[in-house]
């Protein structure tokens, strides 16, 4: 497993790992099942497919949603596949809701419903998601305390599970489905980048090549192609949601730009944040050897567990 926050180079990482112990690489990304969305989801292409097989990847189109449950049932489904050919599983990517599902089993949530989410996104149309937030405050305040009042995705779903269950989502932590066996004696990568400012310029300098790449005529392109609304959870991702905003006039480039580079460093606060309090063998992505180290430390993780 190869955890870490946006732009610090798990992709090319985990890369030399597949190249190295004869892998496959498992996506753990909610944004790179939507097929078309590439650019803006740093997309392995197909050359690179085609050298090192990837997974749970090009999986549902943008206008479909997809689920940490779902996501548990198709890794699951990838690891057992990729050993039965005698290859060696590389689960890589920043969806840490991702990893703790697999790892930690899932919450015992009701599945989502589409008539409550159009009926709170209906609301949110009317009064704003500030206010959605303040309304989820008054019935469960736990949760909304740690979510932004911008964060529509998740007030939404807080929202959704009050309305099914008459419970805050806050009174389901801990009560949780079994975790993923396949996954025993898994050997936990962490790239935990020590210097702050060179992460932000990776970010930004990531974010100015997803413009150059097409990003915005990417975005165009799916909504000539798709029925799409800025609140279905592929316009959430990061990027997208911003070049939504550009393509309706309500924001120029320089916003777009500064907007997008904005809400990646806090993605990827938000991922660091969970990856100070997991498990794992921590590395700095930018440290001399670091491809030799962390090659060595699967090698040996993978003896001791017998694979």
């Amino acid at each position: 497993m190869l955890m870490g926050p946006t732009a610090a180079g798990k992709s090319a990482l985990a890369l030399a790992l597949a190249g190295a112990l004869g892998g496959e690489i498992v996506s753990v990304d909610s944004a790179q099942v939507y097929r078309g969305m590439d650019i803006g989801t740093a997309k392995p292409d197909a050359a690179t497919r085609a050298r090192v097989p990837h997974h749970l990847i090009d999986l549902i189109e943008p206008t479909q949603a997809y689920s940490a449950a779902r996501f548990c049932a198709d890794a699951t489904e990838a690891i057992a596949a990729i050993r039965m050919r005698g290859r060696v599983p590389i689960l890589a990517g920043g969806t840490m809701l991702y990893f703790k599902a697999l790892t930690e089993g899932l919450s015992a949530l009701p599945r989502a419903d589409a008539a409550v989410r159009a009926a709170i996104d209906a609301e949110a149309a009317r009064v704003g998601w500030p206010q959605m937030h303040a309304a989820l405050a008054r019935v469960d305040a736990v949760t909304a305390a740690r979510l932004a009042p911008g964060d529509s995705q998740r007030i939404q779903r807080a929202l959704e599970v009050h309305r099914l269950t008459g419970r805050p989502l806050s009174s389901w932590h801990g009560q949780r489905r079994p975790a993923a066996r396949s996954l025993a004696g898994a050997v936990r990568i962490a790239l935990v980048p020590a210097d702050r400012e060179r992460l932000h310029r990776e970010i930004a300098l990531r974010f100015d090549a997803m413009l150059d790449a097409g990003l915005v005529e990417e975005l165009a392109g799916l909504r000539g192609r798709h029925a799409l609304e800025p609140s279905m959870p592929a316009m959430r991702c990061v990027g997208y949601r911003q070049a939504w905003r550009y393509l309706d006039g309500e924001i120029d480039r320089a916003a777009l730009r500064a907007e997008g580079v904005a809400a990646t460093r806090q993605l990827a606060k938000r991922q660091s944040t969970w990856l100070r309090s997991t498990p794992a063998l921590a590395f700095d992505p930018w440290a001399p050897g670091l491809e030799g180290d962390v090659l060595q430390a699967a090698r040996s993780g993978l003896a001791a567990a017998g694979g």
